[in-house]
């Protein structure tokens, strides 16, 4: 399930602020990307290869370095998938009002 992977991928504070700064939409090297993160280059090529395969980030080669792009598609399932649980909460809270005004 993709969703889960995406979840899984967002875990850690240092895949979930790379993807902070990649919402801005711009596209970034690693460098760039892992600046003041406290990870070292081979760590944050790491984290980017988990983003990657959880469908979150493009890797693009160019030249020597790597760019980088979010792919949107996939936080938006993550968005459906948690906007699927508020709804069957907001169902059950219903019942448990009608429930409690009928007592």
């Amino acid at each position: 399930m993709a969703v889960v992977e995406l979840f899984r991928a967002l875990g850690d504070a240092s895949r979930l602020e790379m993807i902070r700064r990649l919402s801005s939409g711009d596209v970034f090297t690693i460098n760039s990307l892992s600046e003041g993160l406290d990870i070292t280059r081979q760590g944050a090529r790491k984290h980017l290869q988990i983003l990657a395969d959880a469908q979150l980030v493009t890797l693009v080669p160019k030249g020597r370095g790597t760019n980088i792009q979010m792919n949107r598609e996939m936080l938006d399932q993550g968005r459906a998938f948690i906007a699927d649980l508020e709804h069957r909460w907001d169902i059950r809270l219903e019942a448990l009002r009608r429930f409690v005004d009928n007592e």
